[in-house]
């Protein structure tokens, strides 16, 4: 019996070790900052910095100390300045002002989540914390609420970049989290090499393609100085950059399946442990120079034996988004749906909960922001499918409650709710892995938070509340839009379709005689012109910059197949909007990989194999098949070459 998906996804929890070291930083932020404002005799304060603390918790997920900076601090500015606008709201504008104020400010932070994961953060505390400024009763001044938020997601910040994690005792410790993302790559491309003329290749290349993408955004972090400043650091770039043709060099024969020896995976691998190790690579294993393939293979490894001895440093084949490409996420059709919806969903949501409020249906609990602080967390597309997240809200809200509810008869107050907020703080980064687990810690968090500023027990209340968010946001979530539904994985899917042709583009023209011939493509041209710009090496070496566009249209491949995967899980009325797209990227990932076997013969042989340009030009021609199919669910496919 199959399961409809949007269930299934509901069903789904992630799955990995328990990240310890985020477990202590979680005990260590909202119990202690809490204690902290009881015992200064300022527990509003506490109350507002414990908050932020916990959604900060919430966005400290894996990866390097320097990512953790962008990733915790945006959303943590973007949250102070929402507490700030929503408590001057709250106390000066009348309900009608309110709603249609905090509508905007929907419509803003719906926009701005879709330039990426960092900004849908940022989105996500500038509507929570509009709600939670515009309806808590605390005697704090709107800066101050600013200011004691801002200090509280500060200091899990400050715990994260100071506090060492478990197995990061080889050399710089700082840097612990860009270390095992780089021997991760190497993991990555050995199993691909394993697992190559299996039916286990394609999802061995994807895997690759999710640890180069981790870490390529673990080395690109926030940075005073352009450069890598240290020795560690440099080296890590260094190793980093010799994987890029090892990954190419897997890749190709993956495509091509052919007979890869046993011990070709065993060079990666001790590559990887290398690199975990702070340590020389030591003897790699014998070279099978048989094929193009092998041949470059047997290069790439040579030439990473070399790049680690030297950890001179290397280019991240990366290029900053320029503000064009912000507006154009924040504008473009994405941009623009997911920006209404949320505003609709966000604003209905504060209407109704002012209705409630100066109806006194709360009676003398005023807390009506927990309605639309609800809602952002159940409306925004990119965290997840719209009935998978309701079914898991409310779920988790009811076990949440009730277990408050038990705690709040036995424990002692304020003590024993300061422990149990501590205790929720630790449980978060293992919650994190399904979102009813989440939703049921940060229940009982908010609660005891709520309990100890001064409120009686909401444990009611709360469910029925987060009940009536859960409706307001599947009834609006489905009305009809003006416009073509579908935005997000449309705008996905034509930066993937560009990002290929921009890569097949850099890769024809180093074809001579290949048969088939180049097209004009101005927004390709106009891609490889900005990445032979952006090289940081200053070298133009065609390669790196190959390997630039190679990264990029693998990395908009994945955004677009994530997209298209949570739209897939949506009910029937909003999954319909996205189907076919699934077709469109096989396709166009079979263009990128076929591409990445032409790159590779080329360096060999100086041309394309007759295989190579069979095979590219059928599924060029599939591509063009699709394209009414593609139209039909509103995407717009790039011109792409022809056979000549």
């Amino acid at each position: 019996m199959h399961l409809p998906p949007w269930l299934a996804h509901a069903l789904r929890a992630q799955r990995g070790p328990i990240p310890w070291s985020a477990v202590v930083r979680g005990a260590l932020s909202a119990g202690p900052l809490l204690l902290a404002g009881v015992l200064a005799d300022r527990t509003s304060l506490g109350v507002v910095a414990a908050i932020a603390a916990m959604l900060a918790g919430i966005n400290d997920r894996p990866g390097s100390r320097r990512v953790s900076v962008r990733r915790i601090g945006a959303p943590a500015l973007a949250g102070a300045a929402g507490m700030a606008v929503g408590t001057y709201a709250g106390q000066y504008a009348g309900a009608v002002t309110l709603t249609l104020l905090l509508t905007l400010v929907g419509l803003v932070a719906g926009g701005i989540s879709a330039v990426g994961p960092v900004a849908s953060g940022a989105g996500t505390q500038l509507l929570v914390g509009s709600a939670i400024g515009a309806g808590m009763p605390l005697p704090l001044e709107g800066w101050l609420r600013a200011a004691a938020y801002l200090g509280g997601a500060c200091w899990l910040l400050a715990l994260r970049l100071a506090l060492p994690t478990p197995g990061s005792l080889a050399g710089d410790f700082r840097f612990d989290g860009e270390r095992e993302a780089v021997a991760e790559v190497y993991d990555a491309v050995a199993a691909l090499l394993d697992a190559v003329g299996g039916e286990n290749a394609t999802s061995r290349r994807v895997a690759l393609t999710a640890a180069l993408d981790h870490a390529q955004d673990a080395l690109t972090g926030p940075r005073l100085r352009r450069y890598a400043s240290s020795a560690a650091e440099r080296r890590l770039h260094a190793q980093y950059a010799a994987a890029l043709p090892l990954a190419e060099a897997a890749t190709a024969l993956a495509w091509a399946e052919e007979a890869v020896p046993g011990r070709a995976s065993a060079g990666p691998r001790r590559l990887a442990a290398a690199v975990r190790g702070n340590t020389h690579t030591g003897p790699l294993p014998a070279p099978n120079r048989s094929g193009p393939a092998l041949r470059a293979l047997d290069d790439a490894l040579l030439r990473a034996a070399e790049a680690f001895d030297r950890g001179r440093g290397g280019d991240l084949h990366t290029r900053r988004r320029t503000v064009r490409d912000l507006l154009r996420s924040v504008f473009g059709a994405g941009g623009r749906e997911y920006g209404l919806r949320v505003a609709l969903c966000f604003g209905a949501s504060a209407a109704v909960a002012q209705a409630l409020h100066h109806s006194h249906w709360y009676g003398e609990h005023a807390h009506w922001y927990w309605l639309p602080a609800t809602a952002v967390f159940l409306v925004k597309p990119d965290l997840g499918p719209l009935a998978s997240r309701v079914l898991c809200r409310a779920a988790g809200t009811v076990l949440g409650a009730l277990l408050f509810a038990g705690f709040a008869l036995v424990l002692p107050r304020p003590e024993g709710l300061i422990a149990l907020v501590a205790v929720s703080g630790a449980l978060i980064p293992v919650a994190t892995r399904h979102f009813a687990a989440q939703t049921a810690v940060v229940t009982v968090l908010v609660l005891a938070l709520v309990m100890v500023g001064g409120e009686p027990q909401a444990s009611a209340s709360r469910i029925t509340e987060t009940l009536l968010a859960c409706a307001i946001v599947l009834i609006v979530g489905h009305l009809p839009m003006p416009g073509q539904r579908g935005g997000g994985v449309r705008s996905r899917l034509t930066a993937a379709g560009e990002a290929a042709q921009a890569y097949l583009t850099h890769v024809l023209r180093e074809a001579e005689g290949s048969g088939l011939r180049d097209s004009s493509w101005p927004a390709s041209r106009q891609a490889v012109r900005r990445v032979r710009t952006d090289d940081t090496e200053g070298t133009g070496d065609t390669r790196a910059v190959r390997w630039t566009l190679r990264r990029e249209a693998y990395r908009a491949l994945a955004e677009a197949r994530t997209a298209i995967a949570l739209a897939a899980a949506e009910l029937p009325a909003l999954a319909r909007h996205s189907e076919g797209s699934d077709e469109i990227v096989a396709v166009l990932e079979g263009i990128v990989d076929t591409t990445t076997a032409c790159a590779v013969h080329l360096d060999d042989s100086g041309r394309l194999a007759p295989e190579q340009v069979r095979r590219l030009t059928e599924l060029l021609d599939e591509l063009h098949r699709l394209d009414e199919g593609h139209r039909r669910v509103g995407v717009r496919l790039p011109e792409v070459p022809l056979a000549g």
